[in-house]
């Protein structure tokens, strides 16, 4: 028996509320000392930062003390989904909710590139699929914890992702006609792209780690998957790209004259690396 409804979420509410979370993220994800993280820890290893309150003890010095991979991180809601609605709103976090947390954020992920898919006009012929969709999403989100163990995210995710490479394609069709840029999956580390011209390209999976796309145009870019890890977006123009999430906002640099899409806020980190 579900313990909840199969909500609807709008793109607000689909990020992540750390006042109404047990700190799951700071248990169940494992990291490995590097650029982002100063320490190694494994999955279901409490961060030693984190305090008793479920809080994070550095939380106003994360990037000073070496933990930038935590500032750009956003589990997409499913922290305060597991703390609060799958466990009963329970008072303490459990080895359970780590296990499942994981699961939800996957499936919080679909759900909001299933939302903002349906608010691209260009897709409105697919909005009934994405629409059911989004809604079987949603209800499996809100699966008991024995469910949502039992959930085979994978094969959920298979079968999501080929509605929204269509809802992309008919998107870039619509808003840079007759353009046909594939950079699907492409390895542009470290690429020197400052004041390309990017308008609707297919960027999908594409590899932008410390890439520089200072005044790029990428109006009507799509960017699912891409890693955008040190990206530079200085004064680059992303009115329009779709399919941007807040996470790869975060771990990408910018200015003031970066222009972002709506779907995502800009980043308060932008201004202090300025």
């Amino acid at each position: 028996m579900r313990n909840d409804t199969a909500e609807r979420p709008s793109l607000g509410e689909l990020r992540g509320d750390c006042a109404r979370c047990f700190g799951l993220c700071c248990v169940a994800l494992p990291f490995a000392a590097s650029a982002d993280f100063a320490l190694d820890k494994e999955a279901g290893r409490p961060c030693p930062n984190l305090a008793a309150d479920h809080r994070c003890s550095i939380h106003d010095r994360l990037r000073q003390r070496g933990f930038t991979g935590c500032t750009v991180y956003d589990c997409f809601g499913a922290g305060q989904r597991v703390s609060q609605v799958t466990f009963g709103a329970a008072d303490r976090r459990t080895a359970a909710m780590t296990e499942v947390f994981p699961l939800v954020r996957q499936l919080h992920e679909l759900l909001w590139y299933l939302t903002e898919a349906l608010t691209l006009p260009a897709a409105r012929p697919l909005h009934d699929d994405l629409r059911r969709m989004r809604d079987r999403t949603a209800e499996l989100a809100a699966g008991t914890p024995a469910e949502l163990a039992a959930l085979d995210v994978a094969a959920h995710r298979r079968a999501v992702d080929p509605l929204l490479d269509r809802a992309g394609r008919l998107t870039r069709a619509r808003l840079a006609p007759g353009r046909k840029q594939n950079r699907r999956r492409a390895d542009l580390l470290g690429a020197r792209l400052r004041g390309a011209d990017l308008r609707g390209a297919d960027l999908r999976g594409a590899c932008l780690i410390a890439a520089d796309l200072t005044g790029a145009d990428l109006r009507g870019a799509d960017l699912i998957g891409a890693d955008m890890r040190d990206t530079d977006l200085t004064d680059a123009d992303l009115t329009g790209a779709f399919f941007l999430t807040q996470p790869q906002t975060n771990a990408a640099r910018g200015s003031a004259g970066t222009r972002l899409p709506d779907s995502v806020t800009r980043p308060a980190h932008w201004a202090a690396d300025a």
